[in-house]
């Protein structure tokens, strides 16, 4: 298939690799053209704007950052909707908020292309190896188009419904994922501050039902104090704001939502928001020590 790609970063990248490694055709959109450069290495045809690679593609996928990226490369000035066939398929794997995903849609749709939300879990190494979690939303029969896509870039693929379930399905992760790394910070700092060993107690835990992905890779890395970036931790807060205008909208209440984000924008305010999520574990010790409870 003659395939678009916009977003080529970390996640982007790899996902666009594998689709070429299945054989298909790709063209790609960058702003800067360093992060273009793997992919026309790899035998991408570069081009200078989205509007001029719809032109060319049946399919387009986006892995842009926030839901204004999202706005602009596909309704904006020489975005898709000027350079897209109608049948086109405009497929957008950030994670943005609901109500734009099918904002989006809306006004594709208008000009006769149909659209899929369909964020991803998995990180870097799930981008790199195919095995995403690819969650989706939109019409079942465009689903079905482009499930063999899908296959190419992960495991676990779900229909959740029409135009936002994929983005909301994806606030719910990120709600879960978040306040597990909180959790699992808050328990590793306790065991130290009891003269535990943090890396002893999480092995202890990763054979009970504790255990997590969160806390096999979060919690490894917050015990070898190792918070280089898969993902910047500057990135979650648009996830977790993203749930909690979810929770505002249907009003849920998302206490411990409340408090990772204040934590998240502790991070960021001490100039860590390009580390790894793991360092909400500094965050957590520098609540500093609270007076003991007398124990009976």
């Amino acid at each position: 298939m003659k395939l678009g790609f916009i977003g080529l970063g970390v996640m982007g990248r790899p996902m666009a690799l594998n689709l070429m490694k299945h054989g298909h055709e790709m063209g790609v959109y960058a702003r800067r053209p360093e992060a273009a450069a793997p992919l026309v290495e790899a035998g991408a045809q570069c081009y200078a704007s989205p509007r001029e690679l719809a032109a060319r593609s049946e399919i387009v996928f986006t892995m842009v950052t926030t839901s204004s990226d999202v706005e602009q490369v596909a309704l904006g000035e020489n975005g898709l909707v000027e350079g897209a066939r109608r049948g086109t398929i405009v497929v957008d794997m950030e994670t943005i908020s609901p109500a734009v995903a099918r904002a989006v849609a809306g006004r594709l749709a208008a000009q006769g292309i149909d659209m899929l939300d369909a964020p991803v879990s998995g990180g870097p190494a799930g981008a790199q190896h195919a095995t995403l979690s690819i969650m989706a939303g939109g019409k079942a029969h465009i689903f079905e188009r482009v499930m063999p896509l899908f296959e190419c870039l992960g495991k676990t693929i779900v229909h959740m419904g029409d135009h936002g379930a994929g983005q909301t399905t994806k606030a719910c992760n990120q709600l879960a994922l978040l306040v597990t790394a909180e959790g699992v910070a808050e328990a590793l700092t306790l065991a130290r501050v009891s003269g535990l060993d943090p890396a002893r107690v999480r092995e202890v835990m990763l054979g009970g039902i504790a255990s997590s992905r969160v806390l096999e890779l979060f919690g490894g890395r917050m015990v070898e104090r190792d918070f280089t970036a898969g993902i910047e931790s500057r990135l979650y807060y648009k996830d977790l704001d993203i749930a909690l205008d979810l929770g505002h909208r249907t009003g849920q209440a998302l206490p411990a939502a409340a408090l990772v984000m204040q934590h998240i924008n502790a991070l960021v305010g001490r100039g860590c928001g390009g580390e790894d999520l793991s360092a909400l574990l500094n965050i957590v010790e520098a609540s500093g020590p609270v007076t003991p409870r007398r124990v009976m």
